[in-house]
């Protein structure tokens, strides 16, 4: 069975598959207001989420039912799991928390107080305070993406941290890494960004002619292979945003997608995810497609509805 899940506005979107090929489309935890959800690489059918204040929720049966998890009242926007355990968690106003034991006790990361800047500032929604946006982690090296203000790192699981990375994004919308190498989805200033010296330096792709970034993703099997989806500007959030999914190899120039994708693509693409065969990519749009190529974005397909994709959306394979 494979299960989407996608953050609403409030409430989950949930589409579970079939032996038969057909799909079950349900909206689970209508009064809980989700904003980032995360899968577990340690265990296939458990799902993590950050919410508007109701801190972090946690599920065993890949996103069917939830119950919390720490953090109470937290404003969690992002939220990342390790392969040995670690958890880290960005809130709002801007912060960084990490545990060790399934959520069960959590610790502020105090050096990232350190780096924070009296500009950051977030227009997005009130108040205007920033928060961070996404996070990606690469064995002890540590990256938190600030909307808006800052890509920072550190490189010691977050007990301490240095400031804005040269060349990223700094309205960052989220994170990701693959091999080592670190990817950025952003708003004005490029719209993506790439590093492969662990996040110190940052190289902005050419060729592409929409500047406001959401989404990014690299190939599970090719570092070289990545993607990000932009518009031409916070068009982004409405029913017009005139998006486009990018392929991008390395530092250099990107293409536009097409192969099937909607033309014009008025629904942003707010989620971005690959594998977990080499070159296969899905992408979830905000009015709730789920399209779906197996060709690194050749071609492309239709997969199913959600009732949505309010920023973010997570795939779980083969659970059940």
């Amino acid at each position: 069975m494979t299960v989407f899940l996608s953050t609403l506005a409030p409430g989950l979107g949930r589409a579970s598959s079939s032996a038969d090929g057909s799909w079950s489309v349900e909206t689970v935890m209508p009064g809980t207001a989700f904003r980032a959800l995360a899968t577990d690489p340690r265990d296939a059918s458990v799902v993590w989420a950050g919410t508007q204040g109701a801190g972090v929720q946690r599920s065993n049966d890949a996103g069917a039912t939830w119950h919390p998890a720490g953090l109470d009242g937290a404003i969690v926007k992002s939220i990342l799991v390790c392969p040995d355990g670690r958890i880290y968690a960005g809130v709002k106003p801007a912060a960084v928390w990490l545990t060790r034991d399934d959520g069960m006790t959590w610790t502020e990361l105090l050096g990232f107080r350190k780096v924070r800047r009296p500009f950051w500032f977030s227009p997005a929604e009130p108040p205007f305070s920033p928060y961070v946006q996404g996070l990606a982690v690469e064995g002890q090296t540590v990256l938190a993406g600030i909307e808006a203000g800052a890509v920072v790192r550190s490189l010691d699981g977050g007990a301490t941290w240095h400031g804005h990375r040269s060349g990223s994004l700094r309205d960052c919308h989220s994170l990701a890494t693959a091999h080592g190498r670190f990817y950025e989805g952003g708003g004005t200033g490029g719209g993506a960004a790439m590093s492969k010296d662990g996040g110190a330096e940052w190289t902005r792709p050419l060729g592409h002619d929409r500047h406001y970034g959401w989404a990014c993703a690299a190939d599970v099997a090719d570092p070289d292979l990545w993607y990000f989806s932009a518009a031409p500007d916070v068009r982004a959030h409405s029913d017009h945003a005139d998006a486009a999914i990018y392929r991008c190899r390395g530092v250099g120039a990107c293409e536009r997608l097409g192969g099937g994708l909607p033309s014009p693509l008025n629904a942003m693409p707010y989620a971005l995810l690959t594998g977990p065969q080499p070159g296969a990519i899905t992408a979830g749009l905000s009015n709730g497609e789920v399209w779906r190529s197996a060709d690194a974005g050749d071609h492309w397909q239709r997969v199913v509805t959600l009732p949505g994709v309010e920023r973010s959306m997570v795939m779980l394979a083969e659970v059940g």
